[in-house]
C-alpha cells in the first residue's frame, strides 16, 4: 500500500491564463490542457498535442505504478465478476411479425450478436450482425442503434469506432448478409423506417456534436442528397426522431432538460412536412404515443408537476384540445407509458417505489403490478409489436437477480421468461436489502438503499461504499448488480443515496436539486454519509464514495465540503470544471445544460452560484481523502481535460499525503471500454483502489 510513496507524482506545468466575466477575474493555470483542436481529437485521438499527451500518459504511468501492488487483487476481482456472467447468454426473443429478435453472446466474446429466428423459435438462428466480427482489431468499437425495415428484409445498424459517439449508419441486406452502398456518417445512431421500407429518418450531429437536424435518406441515393426534414435553430435544444409503438407515425422530438416540442409525420408519407403537436412553453414537457384516432400524451402541463396522461385528436393535436385520460395525482410520478392496440400501460413511482398500472382502453378498467420488497427496480422490456395482449417487464432488487416476465394483461397471469443466471452461484438469502431514511439539512429525508451480507457486523466496524448521482432527474434504481457482490462479500456495506436532483421522491425531488438549488444535491449526500455513521453502520473516514459524470461533480463537491467523512473518493468521467464548461458555448452540451445548471454567461447570479460549488474552482489548501479520477480522451460529454485539470490543481494545492490518481482511457469515451470483459477490468481497477484504501486489498 505504501509503495506509491517512493514514486514521484507528475506535476502539470502551470501556464498563466485568466478569464474575466461579470467583472470577476479567475485564474486558471491548467487551461492549456484543453487542446485547441479538441474537436478533431474526438474524431482522431492521434492528433492530441504532444505536451498534453505527455502529461496524461505520465499520470497513467503514475497510476499504474501506484496500483501495481493490487495487480493480483485486480485479477481476482476480474475473475470473480467474469465468473458471475453467463458467457453464452442471450436476451428473451421479442416477437415481431414472422420473426423473433434477440441478442446473444458466445463464450469469450466481448461484443454481442444480434439474431433472429422464426417466431415460434423453430428452425435455424440467423445472425444479423456480429459485434466480434465488426470490431475486428479496432482499439474501440461500440454498437449504436438497430432497426429492422417493415418487410424484415433490411437492417439499419450503426457503430462508433472512436468513443466520441459519432455513429456511422449502414444498411445490411439480410438475405445476402451484404452491406448496401448507403453509408451515413456522424449520426446519433438511430434510424426510423418509413412504412414502405424505402427510406428512413435519422439525426445528424454537427461539428459541435449537437443533434440539431433530422434528415430523410432514400435507399440507393448518396448521403449528400438526403433531404432536411427538420432543423432546430435553438442550440439549447437537441432533436431526435423515433416512431410510435403502432409504427404509424414518426415523432420528431426537440427538447432541453425541462421543455419539449414534438412534430408528427405519417410513416406512410415520409416526404410530408412535420406537423407541430403543441408549441413549446418554458418548463412544459410532453411525449407522444398513438392509439386509434388519438394521440396519448404524457405531460406536466396545467400544473401537473408529477405528470398526467391526456388525449388529443390526431388532426387537432394542439394543447387546447388536450383532455385528461389519467388525471394528475400529486406525489405519484408518471415515468413512462406504452400504448398497445387494446391497452395503455404506465410506469409510476410513489413513495419511492415503482409499479406498473395496466388500463384496458375499451373499458377504462385498471389494475396494478407491484412487488413486496423494501426496494426494487421495475421497468418495461422489449416489445416490438402493437397488436398484443402481452406486456414484457423486468424486475430485480439488490438481492434478486433480474427476472423477465411476459404478463397476459387480459388473463392477468405472468410467465417468467428468464432469470439472470449467476454461474458462480448466488443465494439471495445470504444478503439483506434495506431502505432507510437519512435526515437532511432542511428537514427533508433522503432515501438510502443498503445491501450487505447477513453476517456483516452492524456495529460501526464495517467499511461502507456510498454511491450517488443526483442530476437530470435520473433515478438510480435499486436493482441487481453482480459486480457489487465483490464488495459486500469482502465486508463492505454498499449504499445508494437517492439524493435530490433525481426523481426518487417525485419531480420536485429533481427541481429541488438543480440550478439555484443545486447545493441540496451535495448536502443530501453528506447528510446520508453522516446518518450512516451516526446510525452505526460505519465510522467516520471509513466511507468510499463513488460517482460518475454529474455524479463525479458530486464527488468533487463533497471532497471540498466534507473531506473528513471519506476514506476515499472515486470520480469517474467527473464533471468537475462546471463553471468553465458552462461559460463555453462551443462545447457540445453547454447550451442545453443551462436549464440544468443556469447560464453564467447571461447571468451574474448563476455565475456566482456555480462558482460557489464548482469542484475545480473550490479546490483549497487542505487535506483531502484518497482520490481516483477516471476520464476518457474522446468523451464528448465530460471532456478529458476536466478530470485532468482537477487532479493537477489538487496535486498543487492539497496539504495531505493521500494518494491522488488520474487514469485517462486513451482510446475510449464517456462509457469507458465497450467490451463486456474490458469494462470489468476497469471496474476491477476502481474496486481495487477502494479496497486498498480501506485495508482490504488482501481479500
Amino acid at each position: 500500500m505504501n509503495k506509491h510513496e517512493t514514486i514521484v507524482p507528475p506535476r502539470a506545468e502551470r501556464r498563466q491564463h485568466a478569464d474575466t466575466r461579470h467583472g470577476v477575474t479567475r485564474s486558471d493555470d491548467y487551461a492549456w490542457l484543453k487542446a485547441d483542436n479538441w474537436q478533431t481529437v474526438m474524431q482522431d485521438p492521434s492528433v492530441l498535442p504532444a505536451d498534453i499527451r505527455n502529461y496524461l500518459e505520465a499520470e497513467n504511468t503514475y497510476t499504474e505504478h501506484a496500483m501495481a501492488g493490487t495487480k493480483a487483487l485486480q485479477e481476482r476481482l476480474f475473475r470473480e465478476m467474469k465468473g458471475r456472467i453467463k458467457e453464452d447468454d442471450s436476451s428473451v426473443p421479442a416477437p415481431d411479425g414472422a420473426y423473433a429478435y434477440y441478442s446473444s453472446f458466445v463464450t469469450g466474446a466481448q461484443h454481442p450478436r444480434y439474431c433472429r429466428k422464426a417466431r415460434d423459435l423453430s428452425g435455424p438462428e440467423q445472425i444479423l450482425v456480429d459485434g466480434t466480427v465488426e470490431a475486428g482489431t479496432k482499439p474501440f468499437f461500440d454498437f449504436g442503434g438497430f432497426s429492422i425495415s417493415p418487410d424484415h428484409r433490411l437492417l439499419a445498424w450503426s457503430s462508433d469506432d472512436k468513443g466520441s459517439e459519432f455513429f456511422r449508419i449502414q444498411i445490411r441486406d439480410l438475405a445476402t448478409a451484404r452491406e448496401l452502398p448507403d453509408v451515413i456518417e456522424n449520426t446519433g445512431g438511430g434510424a426510423s423506417w418509413a412504412a414502405d421500407g424505402k427510406s428512413f429518418l435519422y439525426t445528424q450531429q454537427d461539428e459541435h456534436h449537437r443533434p440539431l437536424k433530422i434528415f430523410r435518406h432514400v435507399l440507393g441515393s448518396a448521403a449528400s442528397a438526403d433531404v432536411l426534414v427538420y432543423e432546430e435553430k435553438d442550440t439549447g435544444f437537441f432533436a431526435g426522431v423515433g416512431k410510435t409503438q403502432s409504427d404509424r407515425f414518426f415523432v420528431i422530438d426537440t427538447h432541453d432538460h425541462e421543455t419539449s416540442e414534438a412534430y408528427l409525420i405519417d410513416a406512410a408519407t415520409p416526404d410530408a412536412a412535420p406537423r407541430l403537436i403543441a408549441r413549446r412553453q418554458s418548463a412544459i414537457e410532453y411525449d407522444v404515443e398513438h392509439w386509434e384516432d388519438l394521440l396519448i400524451i404524457r405531460t406536466n402541463a396545467d400544473g401537473a408537476e408529477d405528470f398526467k396522461i391526456v388525449t388529443a385528436p390526431i388532426d387537432r393535436p394542439n394543447a387546447e384540445n388536450w383532455r385528461d385520460l389519467v388525471p394528475y395525482r400529486a406525489g405519484c410520478l408518471v415515468l413512462a407509458i406504452v400504448t398497445l392496440k387494446s391497452w395503455l400501460i404506465r410506469l409510476e413511482r410513489e413513495n419511492g417505489l415503482p409499479r406498473i398500472v395496466v388500463r384496458e382502453m375499451a373499458t377504462g378498467a385498471e389494475h396494478e403490478i407491484a412487488f413486496a420488497e423494501e426496494a426494487y427496480a421495475l421497468g418495461f422490456g422489449q416489445m416490438l409489436e402493437y397488436d398484443t395482449d402481452i406486456l414484457r417487464f423486468s424486475y430485480s432488487s439488490m438481492t434478486t437477480p433480474a427476472e423477465i416476465y411476459d404478463y397476459d394483461m387480459r388473463n392477468r397471469t405472468r410467465v417468467m421468461r428468464k432469470r439472470q443466471e449467476v454461474p458462480s452461484g448466488h443465494d439471495p438469502k445470504n444478503y439483506v436489502t434495506r431502505r432507510i431514511q437519512a435526515p437532511a439539512h432542511d428537514g427533508e429525508t433522503v432515501p438510502v438503499t443498503l445491501l450487505y451480507r447477513k453476517d456483516t457486523p452492524l456495529d460501526g466496524s464495517a467499511p461502507l461504499w456510498l454511491y450517488g448521482y443526483g442530476s437530470y432527474g435520473i433515478t438510480i434504481p435499486a436493482g441487481f448488480n453482480t459486480n457489487i457482490l465483490s464488495l459486500v462479500d469482502r465486508g463492505f456495506i454498499y449504499a445508494i443515496a437517492h439524493i435530490r436532483g433525481g426523481q426518487d421522491k417525485g419531480y420536485r425531488w429533481y427541481t429541488d436539486g438543480k440550478r439555484e438549488k443545486k447545493e441540496n444535491t451535495f448536502r443530501d449526500f453528506i447528510s446520508a454519509a453522516r446518518h450512516l455513521i451516526d446510525a452505526g453502520f460505519t465510522r467516520k473516514a471509513e466511507i468510499v464514495a463513488q460517482g460518475g459524470s454529474a455524479g463525479g461533480m458530486l464527488m468533487g463537491a463533497v471532497a471540498n465540503m466534507a473531506p473528513e467523512l471519506f476514506k476515499a473518493i472515486i470520480a469517474e468521467v467527473p464533471f468537475v470544471d462546471v463553471l468553465t464548461t458552462m461559460l463555453d458555448d462551443t462545447l457540445p452540451l453547454t447550451p442545453p445544460e443551462w436549464t440544468e445548471w443556469g447560464n453564467p454567461i447571461a447571468s451574474k447570479e448563476f455565475y456566482d452560484i456555480i462558482a460557489a460549488y464548482s469542484p475545480y474552482d473550490n479546490v483549497a489548501a487542505k487535506d483531502y481523502p484518497h482520490i481516483l479520477a477516471v476520464g476518457g480522451l474522446t468523451d464528448p460529454r465530460v471532456t478529458y481535460w476536466e478530470p485532468a485539470k482537477w487532479v493537477a490543481r489538487l496535486r498543487d494545492r492539497k496539504s495531505d499525503q493521500n494518494l491522488l490518481l488520474l487514469k485517462t482511457q486513451m482510446e475510449a469515451g464517456h462509457g469507458g471500454a465497450p467490451g463486456r470483459f474490458d469494462r470489468l477490468k476497469e471496474v476491477a481497477l476502481v474496486y481495487a483502489f477502494g479496497l486498498m484504501m480501506s485495508g482490504k486489498a488482501g481479500g
